[in-house]
């Protein structure tokens, strides 16, 4: 049961910070059952909260009928002091990549086995880009995926390997193939994807890392093609990547 379970006589603000409050790291997917359960609610009360939750954006339903936090809540979360912090303190090295690249630039960090999307610039090049701020997408797919996941926790990364979804023909979903580009980013400093995402699309990206040497965050970049200048893109992306490190120490 979650710790903001709702008592009798609860009020509704009560209930609703229970219902919120049955999401957490290992339950970011949840039934409407599992829901009432853990905000200790009956179902028609969890339900009826859960449809004005929904309705405000607090929550958000899949395909499959599971329950989510919802953009709503991910876009208050950003004025909370840490992310905001990260997002200020990176919003000029993104413009300074941008200026010297015109391609897109994002910022991003790991939510459990996803790839959250913090901040981005759009590009001049006529390039797919499938991310936006606030959405989440495949750690393995992406290029600042995979450097957040080069560095995640052995567990996390057990739990990718075991539901590598295929996005394009292109997309990584061989474990040994993966365990190799996860060493290679450890070795090289940088990771790079090739249309895995989206058709004609390929990124570079490299870590963010806080004073006590954690990689905190994805900087990276989307091209149409990698052949020629990932070299000068690593290069721009590295020195905009210690500007904000020396910022946020």
């Amino acid at each position: 049961m979650a710790g903001n379970t709702a008592t009798p006589g609860a009020t509704v603000v009560s209930r609703i910070l229970a219902i919120l409050g049955a999401f957490d790291e290992q339950h970011r997917t949840l039934t409407l059952t599992a829901i009432a359960d853990r905000a200790g609610l009956a179902l028609p009360t969890a339900h009826r909260l859960v449809r004005e939750l929904l309705a405000g954006g607090a929550l958000a339903r899949r395909e499959s009928g599971e329950y989510v936090v919802g953009p709503r809540l991910w876009e208050l979360g950003l004025l909370a002091p840490a992310r905001a912090g990260i997002r200020e303190i990176a919003s000029p090295f993104l413009h300074d990549v941008y200026g010297a690249t015109l391609a897109t630039v994002h910022l991003a960090v790991r939510e459990d086995t996803q790839v959250l999307y913090l901040d981005r610039l759009r590009g001049h090049a006529s390039v797919p880009v499938v991310s936006t701020v606030g959405s989440r997408l495949p750690l393995h797919a992406t290029a600042v995926g995979k450097v957040l996941l080069a560095y995640a926790p052995p567990d996390v990364q057990e739990r990718v390997f075991a539901s590598l979804t295929r996005v394009t023909p292109y997309t990584v979903t061989h474990v040994g193939r993966l365990r190799e580009q996860l060493r290679r980013i450890h070795q090289d400093g940088y990771a790079e994807t090739r249309e895995e995402m989206s058709l004609g699309a390929c990124s570079v990206a490299v870590p963010i890392r806080s004073s006590e040497g954690q990689v905190i965050a994805g900087l990276g970049l989307v091209v149409p093609s990698l052949e020629r200048d990932r070299s000068r893109l690593v290069a721009a992306l590295q020195v905009a990547a210690r500007g904000i490190e020396r910022s946020l120490h």
